[in-house]
């Protein structure tokens, strides 16, 4: 059957976010009518060619639980990745829960680096200059906006 296991064992309220340039968290929680001996486990892939590799950090809870993923070294070579969790269990059969990201969407930007202001009395005008953060995505210098917020103090 195309959605084998029990309806609401597989889980919910999955997001993942990227964030420090290249480390990713991804969450989530049980289904609500899973066994309380499910265990979870998740696979992604950043591209279709991409081979499907497994979380290798999860993240546990008290009973130890697969309750979400910690990843290092994510780079956004392709706007799509495809997210997958299954779920075994001794009880019954598990739904998988499936899901395509765009990854740039998911992305925390860091702050703008080497900030400088130079103000110039006489002219009674100020120069501010600032670098764009580093991020995770290659397609560099594309999209970014800034907005100088300028209080007196």
């Amino acid at each position: 059957a195309v959605f084998a296991g029990i309806k609401g064992s597989a889980i919910e309220n999955f997001s993942c976010v990227i964030y420090d340039v290249s480390l990713m968290n991804c969450t989530w929680q049980a289904g609500r009518n899973a066994p309380g001996d499910t265990q979870y486990f998740l696979y992604w892939k950043n591209s279709r060619d991409d081979y499907e590799t497994e979380c290798e950090l999860y993240i546990k809870d008290e009973n130890g639980r697969h309750m979400g993923c910690r990843f290092q070294n994510v780079m956004i070579k392709y706007k799509t990745a495809y997210f997958m969790v299954n779920g075994s269990s001794n009880v019954s059969q598990i739904r998988f829960y499936d899901k395509y990201i765009e990854l740039y969407t998911i992305e925390k930007l860091m702050p703008p680096s080497n900030v400088t202001v130079y103000c110039d009395k006489k002219q009674n005008d100020c120069i501010i200059q600032w670098q764009r953060p580093q991020i995770s995505h290659l397609d560099k210098d594309r999209c970014f906006k800034y907005e100088v917020k300028i209080t007196y103090k």
